[in-house]
């Protein structure tokens, strides 16, 4: 019952996020006073809520006026002994002055951000968050590398989440089927850098693959392959042949 709560808890934040204005009392109820906040570069590690509200989400309700967002993934359960909570979603706003170094487009802009929370006694006391900042370069027509499969193949933009809408598990979860989707996953993972594109059994022909804007999103197995395979041979070549375990970054 302590994931479904810790599931719950993280709802009722998402919930003050939602709307624009108040989020600061949200943030605060969320995470523990001393918190960990491992957050996307420039605003890296920060120390509890009021850094966290300081630092990234006050100068974010600046830029992007009417500032609120919008999740469509929600689960929770163990990893490593420890409680965890993850949702994924996006901040929306009119891109109305200049963040991080990004020119306001003056236009209705979304930022997507994944985040981890690591939970005990109803707070997050660590946290991993990680925004694509370079959607929203791309977006803003202010993408400065000249080739990139995102911007050039691939989609880029907002999406709307599962196919099957459900994406929000606010439910108990059977363990046993929790544990046996991460060893499925976690099985596929270690098959993407493979010369027989071994990974190629776990994906449905029809299947979405959602990457970040740098690497953009596919429809269909074989344009996916279009883009992982050449991908997967320049990391190895880059890496000096390793086993290519960073294509999992996306």
């Amino acid at each position: 019952m302590r994931h479904l709560a810790n599931k719950r808890i993280a709802k009722t934040y998402l919930d003050a996020l939602a709307h624009p204005g108040g989020h600061e009392a949200a943030v605060r109820g969320f995470f523990a006073p001393d918190a960990v906040i491992h957050h996307s570069h420039p605003f890296n590690d920060l120390a509890g809520a009021d850094a966290y509200i300081n630092a990234f989400l006050a100068p974010l309700q600046a830029a992007f006026q009417g500032l609120f967002r919008r999740d469509y993934i929600l689960t929770g359960g163990q990893y490593d002994n420890a409680d965890w909570v993850t949702c994924t979603g996006y901040y929306v706003g009119h891109f109305a002055q200049d963040w991080l170094g990004i020119k306001a487009t003056g236009t209705l802009s979304y930022l997507r951000v994944g985040e981890f929370h690591r939970m005990e006694n109803g707070q997050a006391i660590e946290s991993w968050i990680y925004l694509d900042i370079p959607e929203l370069m791309i977006a803003a027509n202010q993408w400065p590398i000249k080739d990139s499969p995102g911007r050039d193949r691939g989609y880029t933009g907002p999406h709307r989440g599962p196919a099957s809408q459900d994406g929000f598990q606010l439910h108990d979860n059977d363990p046993a089927r929790s544990a046996s989707s991460a060893e499925m996953v976690t099985n596929m993972l270690k098959s993407l850098a493979t010369e027989d594109e071994e990974w190629r059994p776990y994906w449905h022909d029809n299947m979405v693959w959602y990457g970040p804007a740098a690497f953009g999103s596919f429809v269909g197995i074989e344009h996916f392959a279009g883009f992982q395979v050449p991908f997967e041979s320049a990391f190895s070549l880059w890496s000096g042949g390793s086993s290519g375990n960073g294509v999992t970054a996306h």
